[in-house]
């Protein structure tokens, strides 16, 4: 496909700058998530479980929060074929007087969260940590730029400086005995440079001018996506809160500190595919074929990544979390199981993407909702009913529904898209299911052939290098078009 001429020469093709948003995003999320981890693990010298356990109670107020105050217009914009200063100077204005508001209620309910979570400490850091979503909204408008533009780059820029920073601060203030709050005030200042780095880069700067109508224009589209993210963050959070209610600090700080490991590992795939997906999706057309062909391409590429990532996270659970100090180890198992689930989010991400950029965000949002539901009924029944079931009880089987629920609605996702374009449930399959049988296979053939090794460290690394080697060698005989599509891109790279 020839790029599109323009002033200054020839534009990159659409999946030239995919690709290109591809590598980018990869190397966004990989980089974010890998520092993740190395501050994580300082962190945990100095940090106990239970001062996870008091900044993940408030991760639900805060994620509905952020919610209110992004209120679907990012996407909104993203659809919107040519979006005005008035546009986003609209978007913009909205979102920092509906934060404003926000913090405000929040301040003055801060007594009644410490109340159900008993722990009066609550108070002041509710109302300093919800200070981060208020800073948040001063960057929404410039960071929709940067993700309408497929501006992948300069977004990787923005999160690697502001990781950098925030790490720093809070390693510093851990050890320095600030405890919680060290947590608190890292998510602060990570917040407060992603705006700071988004405005330097977008180069848009806001008016006086202050008109509301575009808000009024989008907001049928817009606040579906709106009640959708509520619901979403309700699915995200809702153990840390039921477990903050029910269940001692240190045994939410154990599954939060699992499920953040998990959460790294599969964000950094969704985050790779969500920073083209919608873009790309717009930019697709009308084509039905095109687009059939462009979002299998997407699946297995997905696949490709997905599961070896996630199913061999799952593999070296134990050998991860043994890095940690050995007070941490409860939160192996949960890791190891959470994976499991976890190879799925990407997938979910790409088909939902894929809907919003139809603009179907009622589709998108009922579809979510009823999954919210169903995951929070699914709960409370288990905890209300006490059940059981192959020996798991309590929060185990909370898990595994919620795991079971998430891998299941990918067919309903499907059924959105077969209505649409008319892609076949059988050639979605035939994209995903032999990437996650192969990944399988070569995570159970490196578990036995590495049962004998004793050494964590040294297991890590050799799971780690054998169960590549053998989910690409097993790949390479079976011929896959994306493997060799992915070795012939980095291959040219070298050659530009």
């Amino acid at each position: 496909m020839k790029g599109d001429k323009t002033e200054g020469g020839t534009q990159p093709s659409l999946k030239q700058r995919t690709a290109r948003g591809l590598v980018w995003g990869m190397m966004n999320s990989a980089v974010t998530q890998v520092l993740n981890v190395v501050f994580g693990v300082v962190l945990t010298f100095f940090l106990h479980p239970a001062d996870y356990g008091m900044i993940a109670v408030l991760s639900i107020y805060s994620a509905i929060a952020a919610s209110l105050q992004d209120s679907g217009f990012v996407q909104a914009l993203t659809n919107k074929p040519h979006a005005t200063h008035r546009d986003y100077n609209s978007v913009f204005w909205f979102n920092v007087l509906v934060s404003a508001a926000i913090y405000v209620i929040l301040w003055i309910c801060a007594p009644l969260i410490a109340a159900y979570n008993h722990d009066p400490r609550l108070v002041w850091l509710s109302r300093y940590a919800f200070l981060g979503f208020f800073f948040a909204s001063f960057s929404i408008t410039p960071r929709a730029i940067l993700f309408k533009q497929m501006r992948v780059r300069e977004q990787a820029i923005c999160s690697f400086v502001a990781m950098i920073s925030s790490g720093l601060t809070g390693v510093a203030m851990a050890m320095s005995g600030m405890a919680f709050w060290s947590i608190a005030t890292q998510s602060i200042v990570f917040v407060s440079v992603i705006s700071v780095m988004s405005w330097y880069f977008a180069r848009w700067r806001p008016s006086f001018h202050i008109s509301f109508q575009p808000i009024r224009q989008m907001f049928a589209f817009s606040c579906k996506l709106l009640i959708t993210n509520i619901f979403l963050n309700i699915n995200k959070f809702a153990f840390e809160s039921i477990l903050g209610h029910f269940y001692p600090k240190q045994d939410i700080g154990y599954y939060s500190q699992a499920n953040k490991w998990n959460l790294m590992g599969s964000q950094t795939i969704s985050g790779m595919v969500q920073s083209v997906a919608q873009p790309m999706f717009v930019q697709v057309g009308s084509d039905l074929e095109r687009q059939r062909r462009v979002l299998l391409k997407m699946l297995q590429f997905t696949s490709f990544v997905a599961f070896p990532a996630l199913f061999g996270l799952s593999l070296v659970s134990h050998q991860v979390i043994s890095i940690l100090p050995e007070r941490w180890m409860p939160a192996a198992p949960f890791l190891q199981m959470l994976c499991i689930g976890g190879a799925f989010i990407p997938l979910a991400t790409l088909y939902s993407n894929f809907v919003i950029s139809r603009g179907k965000s009622a589709t998108y949002m009922w579809n979510t909702i009823a999954q919210s539901l169903l995951i929070l009924l699914s709960i409370y029944v288990v905890r209300h009913f006490q059940l059981s079931l192959f020996g798991l009880s309590g929060i185990w089987l909370m898990i595994l529904c919620c795991i079971a629920i998430n891998v299941v609605w990918i067919a309903v996702w499907h059924t959105f898209v077969w209505t649409d374009i008319r892609l076949s449930a059988l050639s979605a399959m035939r994209a995903v299911l032999p990437f996650a049988a192969v990944a399988a296979v070569a995570m159970l053939i490196t578990h036995y052939a590495t049962a004998c090794l004793d050494n964590q460290i040294l297991l890590l690394a050799c799971r780690i290098l054998l169960a590549a080697v053998i989910y690409l060698g097993i790949l390479r005989l079976m011929r896959a078009e994306i493997l060799n599509e992915c070795i012939g891109y980095l291959r040219h790279r070298k050659t530009d």
